[in-house]
C-alpha cells in the first residue's frame, strides 16, 4: 500500500501526468478531483464518452469460440485493445460481441495501431 501511495504522490507532483498507459481506454479521460468535507481530495476518472466511429470499420462474422481479445490480436495486433472493438459496437457487455456465432460485428481499423497478421 505504501508503494501505491508513493506512486500517487509522484503523479500528483508531475503536472499533466496521467495514471493510465497510452493503450488504455482511459488514457485520454479527464481526471476529476472531489473535495471531501474534511478537505481530503479524491481523484476520479470523469465520464468517458465513446469516440465517433470512423469509416475504417471491417465487418467480421463471429465464429464459435472467438473472444474479443483474440479478435483484437488478429485485427489490431494487441489483445489488450479488445475495448476498441467493444466501443465500435452497440453492446453494454463486451462478452455480447462474441457470445453468438454468426453475429456480424464491426472491427475498427483506424487509430494508429498496427494491424496484426490475419489468419483465415
Amino acid at each position: 500500500m505504501a508503494d501505491t501511495e508513493s506512486y500517487e504522490s509522484a503523479l500528483d507532483s508531475i503536472p499533466g501526468s496521467h495514471p493510465y498507459p497510452r493503450t488504455s481506454r482511459y488514457h485520454d479521460a479527464e481526471i476529476g478531483v472531489h473535495r471531501r468535507d474534511d478537505g481530503t481530495e479524491v481523484r476520479y476518472i470523469k465520464r468517458r464518452l465513446l469516440p465517433p466511429i470512423g469509416e475504417d470499420i471491417e465487418a467480421h462474422t463471429v465464429g464459435a469460440g472467438e473472444r474479443g481479445d483474440l479478435l483484437a490480436q488478429r485485427y489490431l495486433g494487441d489483445p489488450g485493445q479488445w475495448w476498441r472493438i467493444a466501443d465500435a459496437n452497440p453492446v453494454l457487455d463486451p462478452r455480447e460481441l462474441t457470445s453468438e456465432a454468426g453475429r456480424v460485428i464491426g472491427i475498427p481499423l483506424a487509430g494508429g495501431f498496427p494491424r496484426g497478421e490475419r489468419r483465415v
